[in-house]
């Protein structure tokens, strides 16, 4: 394959570009010399195509395609299509009629197909979109059994199983099955079968050792949680009576509830329990018990009560008070069912031991497990489903891959745009269609400048998506006169969806010979400007210092005569001597022969503009898009020029629309002073006079 395959090329962006026009050049792509190609690598991320199309031809997963995975790409989809002219239509859907079945994989893949529209409702259509073969819970809807191990409550018509699929999602947790439901596969049937298991042995423990776990007998979960309930309360109890006994004046202090009683004594008291139940269970005294009789505060009159009931059961006599040594030993007799708890805490999800013990008895187990075997028969076929996904996305799409890292014919075609290419920018009455999004503004700042375009990168914000991300754009027509940091743009992505920008740099390059031209005199303009704006905020420091100071000395300063006169005597020194100089020019130009005249003044402006104009043509005909790309994540392999008409057609300035009408009348527009005119014309005619003079034409007439 390949070696006698004719390739033809074509001289674009200054370098040979391989033409893929046809599926025999596809057919014969793996012997295309890689020397050839425009580029070696591509990011997966921010580019404007399928990106899920770029993951499945990305097959080590690093986030790059190189040149084996695209190739590996088309080994892999030209067999399995009749015709591979198709790819170059670059259509949107997939025939059905354009899956090869004469192949025992192709033929899977048909039916797989047909499988695919009919569990969508479209048993009648004849092509796949790639928003079909997308939507995998859609294709998966309602069906038992689907390959991937997940059993759900369609998986079977045994309402026991089904419950018992309910209880298990319930007890330890579930997976997504691809129909969309929750469901479980044997991990979660394991994990509920360890889980009982684990259950029935602990509560055998209890039965086994019941007068240390279970002190209380089946009472004893009550009798716990009653003690977990005034524990803390009267463990306080007990400490304050042990520091009323270490010293006996605390006790007046511990008892004195006079601001707590005054701070609810207007209010009623039976809202304020919470309250009341911070002040102590009884009056503290030294070594003293705790009275179930005895006043006992009445916010936790309930609990005393059950607690002196349980302690009456245990010692089958009327019981009293309770010591502190006694509170002990009770306390001590819960540490052991306090472990034993702690052993298991998923008691609550299981329900009661019967059923957890028939559940492990019966083959319920096996049932569940044979269910999650026959989902997982149907893995092949299910799995041609996604095959299916990846056929019509390399159909729709991997020409486009290729017209775009083969070569760049998209870039260089005037009716398509890159995979590149963000979206258009407006700015400053153009707009720029070369705008690419960036990665990292890092290496954009080291390669930007070698690419010889005049770049200006924007910070945009899309307020519908509430997203952020950052442009370079391409100035390749106009001027840069309002290119200034800060200013605001607006920028539309190939969705139309329009993004708030903001220049946040400049690289500044030729945009064309025309500007050039008149770079030099913008320049000096503006350095002139600069320059007489320092001289004037200069003067005006100096004068408003001057007046400071005599402002705060209590007196103007005084006029001095002689130093003005010097400055007069400067000033006039200066305009003699720039007089002179500019009446020798003058003279000098007058005296010319007067066809030679304008060839001075061409020449003095291709003085001045020529250099500038040379070095624009040179950096204008060796503008580079490859530094931008690499910087992006690519390996361009071959310059990807832009030249003067290209770069035109890259960015359009505004125009009236055709046929239009225009009024020329601005009724804003600055009215001319006559006086400028006046000696614009008398200059005119001294001018004229000096070159008749000068041509002997006055005399010759006799009019002096």
């Amino acid at each position: 394959m390949g070696n006698n395959h004719v390739w033809q090329f074509s001289r674009v962006g200054g370098i040979n570009r391989v033409n893929l026009t046809s599926g025999e050049d596809l057919l014969h792509l793996d012997s295309l010399d890689q020397k050839l190609w425009t580029a070696l690598s591509c990011p997966v991320n921010g580019l404007e195509i399928d990106s899920q199309t770029l993951n499945l031809i990305d097959t080590d997963n690093d986030g790059k395609i190189r040149v084996p995975e695209i190739l590996a790409a088309v080994k892999w989809l030209l067999p399995l299509i009749n015709n591979a002219d198709d790819l170059i239509s670059r259509k949107k859907s997939m025939p059905l009629s354009a899956i090869k079945q004469s192949t025992p994989e192709g033929k899977t893949l048909f039916e797989a197909a047909k499988q695919i529209l009919i569990n969508l409702g479209k048993p009648d259509a004849a092509e796949l979109s790639i928003a079909d073969v997308s939507d995998s819970i859609a294709i998966f809807a309602n069906t038992k059994f689907n390959g991937d191990g997940v059993i759900t409550d369609i998986s079977t018509d045994d309402e026991k199983l089904k419950g018992l699929v309910g209880k298990i999602i319930t007890a330890v947790g579930s997976v997504q099955d691809r129909n969309g439901k929750a469901g479980i596969s044997e991990a979660e049937l394991n994990n509920y079968i360890a889980l009982c298991t684990t259950y029935s042995a602990w509560l055998d423990k209890a039965e086994t050792d019941k007068e240390t776990i279970l002190p209380f007998g089946d009472k004893t979960e009550d009798a716990f949680n009653l003690f977990s309930a005034l524990k803390s309360k009267i463990n306080d109890y007990f400490l304050r009576c042990r520091l009323a006994e270490f010293d006996p004046q605390s006790a007046v202090i511990l008892n004195t509830l006079t601001e707590e009683f005054t701070s609810i004594s207007k209010q009623d008291v039976s809202t304020r329990l919470e309250t009341i139940a911070e002040f102590p269970l009884a009056k503290i005294e030294a070594n003293k018990p705790l009275s179930f009789i005895s006043p006992i505060n009445p916010a936790w009159a309930g609990k005393l009560g059950k607690l002196q009931t349980l302690m009456e059961e245990i010692s089958a006599k009327p019981v009293e008070s309770i010591t502190e040594d006694e509170w002990k030993s009770l306390t001590d007799k819960f540490a052991a069912y306090n472990a034993w708890k702690a052993e298991f805490s998923s008691a609550g999800v299981l329900g009661g031991i019967e059923e957890v013990r028939e559940f492990l008895a019966s083959d319920e187990k096996e049932r569940l497990l044979s269910l999650i075997q026959l989902d997982k028969a149907e893995e092949t076929k299910a799995n041609s489903v996604f095959t299916v996904e990846k056929l019509v996305r390399f159909y729709c799409h991997i020409y486009t891959l290729l017209n775009n890292f083969v070569t760049f014919t998209d870039f260089y075609s005037p009716d398509k745009n890159a995979i590149f290419q963000a979206g258009t920018l407006y700015f400053d009455q153009r707009s720029c269609e070369l705008c690419i999004k960036v990665s990292d503004m890092g290496k954009q700042a080291k390669m930007a400048a070698s690419s010889g375009i005049c770049l200006v990168y924007f910070d945009c914000v899309s307020k519908v998506k509430n997203e952020k991300m950052t442009i370079v754009a391409a100035f390749t027509d106009g001027d840069v006169d309002a290119l200034e940091l800060g200013r605001n743009a607006i920028f539309y992505d190939n969705k139309g969806l329009d993004w708030d920008a903001t220049v946040v740099k400049i690289v500044d390059n030729p945009i064309s010979i025309r500007q050039a031209f008149w770079s030099p005199y913008r320049k000096l303009g503006k350095l002139i400007s600069k320059q007489m704006e320092k001289m004037a905020s200069a003067q005006e420091a100096k004068v408003d210092s001057a007046s400071a100071a005599g402002v705060a000395a209590g007196k103007p300063a005084p006029f001095d005569i002689a130093k003005f006169a010097g400055i007069f005597a400067a000033i006039g020194l200066a305009v003699g001597a720039i007089g002179t100089a500019l009446a020798s020019l003058i003279g000098g130009f007058l005296a010319l022969v007067w066809w030679k005249i304008p060839l001075v003044l061409i020449g003095i402006m291709l003085l001045i503009s020529l250099p500038s104009m040379f070095m624009a043509w040179m950096k204008l005909r060796k503008r580079n898009l490859a530094p931008i790309l690499d910087a992006n994540g690519w390996a361009i392999n071959a310059k990807a020029t832009i030249n003067i008409p290209f770069g035109t057609s890259l960015t359009h300035l505004a125009k009236l629309p055709k046929n239009s009408k225009l009024n020329l009348h601005d009724p804003f527009k600055k009215k001319r002073n006559p006086i400028s005119v006046i000696i614009m014309i008398l200059l005119l005619i001294a001018v004229a006079l000096a070159l008749l003079w000068r041509l002997d034409v006055i005399s010759r007439l006799g009019l002096m």
